[in-house]
């Protein structure tokens, strides 16, 4: 067994954090105060190759495995999670899916335009009344006069109003149940294809979620993406290396908020010595350090095995439940270091306790995850 990084990969962690600590780091309050998308930064990550990190040189993409994607991701996320999450949906969801499912003609289109950042990719699952129960989708898809046509509404989407291309789930067969959803790729600008509410959210306030809404969106044969009624089957898929994502996002922003914690203890003097000496701030440091290489380990490992060609539904799922309830307890623990300064915005963990609690939701709740490690180990 091999727990070490290559120096490869070490060095791109060393790339990826001085970029976070130079380009994001400065704005991450501002960002966050006034929900401003980070576009600017998005592009320079696009020209640095890492909005395509996990696909094919031929297809415009850095040809690197899931390793190094979960180090960008977990790096960028150490210093702002809502850069993580945004490239996360741009890669490891929009694009991924395209790359999955898509024809070799589709790839061509779509992925070097999204690997360069040029465009940005969003992916549309949950509905209003689908959300953990995806396969209860609403929004539909029919066939008239050669062309699919388009009528629905989905939420929770991230970069839904800064997308270029959307991929998104539709019904196609009613009586099919999960054999009855496709996929659709929709370009911005497309006829009956726009953008709904943004939502104003607790934490990762960079990254702009909303709605996107089809009203007679008339869609050409072409846009169908994988097979008719493969859609849902095909998400999941997508959803196995999703949750190494959101895994790492978690991870990342544990990271930044332990760290922060860390450094406080050490300077801040209470009863005539730093309180990194008292033991009930050292036993605090000790179960954060401990939980963050917990969760690195069950991360990496599924990023291994996903890099092997393994499937890796119960080991994304294991990376992300753990590594997600991991970052909400070490951030709480960090406020409490802080204690009154760590309330207040001057300090960066009152955001990290904000930001984190969408990993516990997103790309499957806790709850979910729960059961689909079920499902996996009652198969044995």
């Amino acid at each position: 067994m091999e727990f070490a990084y290559t120096p490869e990969q070490e060095q791109l962690r060393k790339e990826v954090r001085e970029f976070a600590e130079a380009e994001i780091a400065p704005h991450v309050m501002e960002w966050d105060e006034e929900q401003i998308f980070p576009l600017e930064v998005i592009r320079k990550l696009g020209s640095l190759g890492y909005m395509g990190s996990i696909f094919p040189e031929e297809y415009g993409g850095a040809g690197l495995g899931y390793i190094e994607y979960s180090i960008l991701v977990e790096e960028l996320s150490r210093v702002d999670g809502s850069v993580g999450i945004i490239v996360a949906a741009h890669t490891s969801l929009c694009s991924n899916h395209i790359y999955k499912a898509g024809t070799d003609e589709q790839k061509r289109r779509y992925l070097p335009k999204l690997a360069a950042g040029e465009w940005i990719g969003c992916w549309s699952l949950t509905e209003p009344e689908a959300g953990s129960d995806a396969a209860g989708t609403r929004t539909k898809a029919t066939l008239e006069d050669g062309c699919w046509v388009l009528n629905g509404a989905k939420t929770f989407t991230t970069n839904a109003h800064y997308a270029d291309v959307c991929v998104a789930m539709a019904v196609t067969d009613r009586g099919a149940a999960q054999h009855g959803v496709s996929a659709f790729v929709i370009e911005k600008g497309a006829p009956g294809f726009r953008t709904g509410r943004k939502e104003n959210k607790l934490g990762l306030r960079a990254s702009a979620t909303g709605e996107v809404i089809f009203e007679n969106c008339r869609l050409a044969p072409t846009q169908l993406l994988g097979k008719r009624g493969e859609g849902f089957v095909d998400s999941l898929r997508v959803l196995d290396g999703g949750r190494i994502s959101i895994a790492a996002l978690g991870l990342g922003m544990a990271q930044g908020a332990y760290e922060a914690a860390l450094h406080y203890a050490k300077q801040r003097r209470q009863f005539g010595r730093p309180i990194s000496e008292f033991q009930a701030i050292q036993h605090k440091l000790v179960d954060m350090a401990m939980e963050i290489d917990a969760a690195r380990l069950l991360n990496y490992r599924a990023a291994w095995m996903m890099d092997q060609g393994q499937r890796v539904t119960k080991e994304s799922s294991m990376a992300k439940l753990f590594s997600s309830e991991a970052a909400v307890r070490i951030a709480n623990a960090a406020v409490q270091i802080f204690g009154g300064y760590g309330f207040i915005k001057d300090y960066p963990v009152e955001k990290y306790y904000r930001d984190v609690k969408l990993c516990t939701i997103g790309e499957g709740t806790s709850e979910i995850q729960r059961l689909v490690i079920a499902r996996q180990l009652l198969k044995s």
